[in-house]
């Protein structure tokens, strides 16, 4: 296992859910330091880490979010089952068998997500979809008493259990959180790459809070950093699935690092976009070209800083987000670093003046 694989295993395996985010944090600080000149927190819990250059301005920010898709203890019953609330978008289908920990005060406490079972449905409600309201996590006990002495509380965070794992062919790696994990190791990456080389810019690397449920920790840190250009590392959408139709999702596993076009949150500048492309096709990296009309990123409370701020989504196309398990390519990863270091590169003061609208 390389330095990246160790990073990359390191940090989706860290819990780490919307306001949660402290072991996931401790990670991406552990990662950053001797490389990063400064390492703070703004008020959210956002971490803020500075790799200065040969210039104060610009200010480039490297923005990605902490936490992941998870849960948190709504209710205890009677006999001892546990029900939950999502934190973050859940689709129903993906969560009944998968296991889960509950971090305590006394320590994780392993589950598995149940319904009722098929055997004791009407023959109309086994062709309808269960829906969390119906679910429950069951950690082995018979009485409300048992779970609250495993140390379970009403608030207690819920995080998917899973490893990380090569598989087959060694370039693909299946884990959770990787929306978005890969986004805090892409800038790790970015930072340890531009150590010691020239570029005529300031560099904020962030690890932002609560993206998860609305943006929050960008807004907040975004007026901490203050930057000139808001470059936002994220996970694309993989279109490379069966029964998905090309118009549906452009962006495949192998097929490079992803720039998008569009979201719900932000319409690139367009000037940056431009220049992203032209770094890629310069230095012959692949690339790959989407949108996204549903959901944010970060991009939308960044871009909207202060007077305005120049931004750009960067992604890594990864299958099956928001759930247990997702699959990545080493080689978009890779990619993606690339095109990071070598536009970060290009965005001195003149550059920078330039992507004015």
């Amino acid at each position: 296992m390389d330095a990246t694989e160790q990073l990359l295993k390191e940090l989706t395996e860290a819990p780490g859910l919307p306001g949660y985010e402290g072991e996931a944090r401790a990670v991406m600080r552990r990662a950053l330091e001797g490389t990063a000149a400064e390492i703070t927190q703004d008020g959210l819990g956002s971490l803020i880490a500075t790799l200065p250059g040969s210039a104060e301005r610009p200010r480039i920010m490297l923005a990605g979010h902490l936490d992941e898709v998870g849960f948190i203890v709504r209710f205890i019953t009677e006999n001892g089952f546990i029900r939950f609330l999502p934190l973050g978008g859940w689709w129903d289908q993906v969560l009944l068998a998968h296991q889960v920990v509950i971090k305590t005060r006394k320590g994780d406490v392993v589950g598995v997500i149940g319904a009722k079972p098929p055997h004791m449905l009407k023959e109309e409600e086994r062709n309808k979809v269960v829906e969390k309201d119906a679910m429950y996590i069951d950690v082995g006990a018979s009485s409300r008493a048992q779970v609250e002495e495993l140390g379970v509380r009403v608030g207690d965070p819920i995080v998917p259990r899973t490893e990380f794992t090569v598989l087959a062919g060694g370039t693909t790696y299946l884990s959770k959180a990787w929306d978005n994990r890969v986004g805090c190791a892409l800038v790790v990456a970015a930072f340890r790459a531009l150590k010691g080389r020239p570029h005529a810019n300031t560099l904020y690397g962030v690890g932002t809070v609560q993206e998860e449920v609305g943006l929050r920790g960008a807004r907040t840190s975004a007026h901490a950093v203050d930057p000139d250009v808001g470059l936002v590392m994220e996970v694309a959408i993989a279109g490379d699935l069966p029964d998905m139709k090309p118009e549906e999702g452009a962006t495949r596993l192998g097929g490079g690092v992803s720039l998008l076009a569009y979201d719900g949150s932000m319409i690139p500048n367009l000037k940056l976009r431009d220049l992203a492309i032209d770094t890629a096709q310069a230095a012959g990296i692949p690339y790959q070209i989407d949108l996204m009309p549903r959901g944010g990123t970060d991009g939308g409370p960044i871009h909207q800083n202060r007077s305005g701020v120049p931004g750009l989504v960067i992604g890594v196309p990864t299958r099956h987000i928001h759930s247990h398990q997702g699959i990545i390519s080493r080689d978009d990863f890779d990619a993606a670093v690339r095109l990071v270091v070598a536009l970060i590169e290009r965005l001195d003061a003149t550059t920078v003046a330039g992507l004015t609208p």
